[in-house]
């Protein structure tokens, strides 16, 4: 195991869709790209997990019945596989060298996950993005994200969000909205506060992996919380 900071980033599909609420916007995956570049300039180990929002959820799609929730789930896997897809593309024309490894068989485009193999790259300085969840249906890309931290050794998960992290209430509608520094596992849950589903806090509590909540779209915040800058703006659940 290698004594570098290594951190897991979690972000949604619906952050690459932009204004249009579909697809991949190129910008933001720049944007992004740059970002967990300057994580890995800085000698940190760097895996990630992409939801598929941005292309189909399996919930939705199952919704009415004509499509079973487990064929729904694995269409939504398969997003996160185009995503990922994307992401590596976008890495490595900024200079990473990218791995993807997919919970589902696919060899013709990316590796099969193997924990052992998935440490190796991480040692070696490249970045390791999870596609396909956890291969199974019912459970979510966040759950998915707190697992592949915990296999990799992970010393925190960074659920990147489009606000600065938990608040007491709704920052959207209320200007006097407190941001919240930390939270316990237990009061996250209790609270329903929306960070992760529960499944994935739980799995975070047994086994004591802090979850940082940030703005994915502040510009250098990424690198401020893993260098734990006093000014970096996030919650952590712990």
């Amino acid at each position: 195991m290698s004594n570098k900071k290594r951190v897991l980033v979690k972000f949604s599909g619906e952050a690459l869709a932009g204004e249009s609420g579909f697809g991949i916007d190129t910008v933001i995956l720049k944007f992004i790209a740059n970002e967990i570049k300057s994580l890995v300039a800085s000698g940190i180990e760097v895996g990630i997990v992409i939801g598929g929002g941005n292309i189909i959820r399996g919930v939705s799609a199952a919704k009415d019945g004509i499509i079973k929730r487990t064929s729904g789930d694995h269409m939504g896997m398969l997003a996160t596989v185009i995503n990922s897809i994307a992401m590596r593309e976008a890495l490595e024309r900024g200079g990473l060298d990218v791995r993807v490894q997919s919970a589902i068989k696919m060899e013709a485009i990316c590796e099969t996950f193997i924990v052992g193999r998935a440490q190796r790259h991480l040692e070696k300085g490249r970045v390791v993005i999870f596609a396909a969840g956890t291969g199974n249906p019912f459970f979510t890309t966040d759950t998915a994200a707190t697992l592949r931290a915990i296999e990799i050794g992970s010393d925190m998960i960074i659920k990147a969000t489009k606000v600065d992290g938990v608040y007491d209430k709704d920052p959207n509608k209320f200007k006097d909205a407190k941001l919240i520094k930390s939270i316990s596992y237990e009061k996250a849950m209790s609270d329903d506060i929306k960070v992760m589903d529960d499944t994935a806090i739980a799995l975070a509590k047994d086994n004591s992996l802090p979850i940082l909540v940030c703005n994915m779209f502040k510009e250098g915040n990424l690198l401020k919380i893993v260098s734990e800058d006093e000014k970096a703006l996030y919650s952590v659940v712990k």
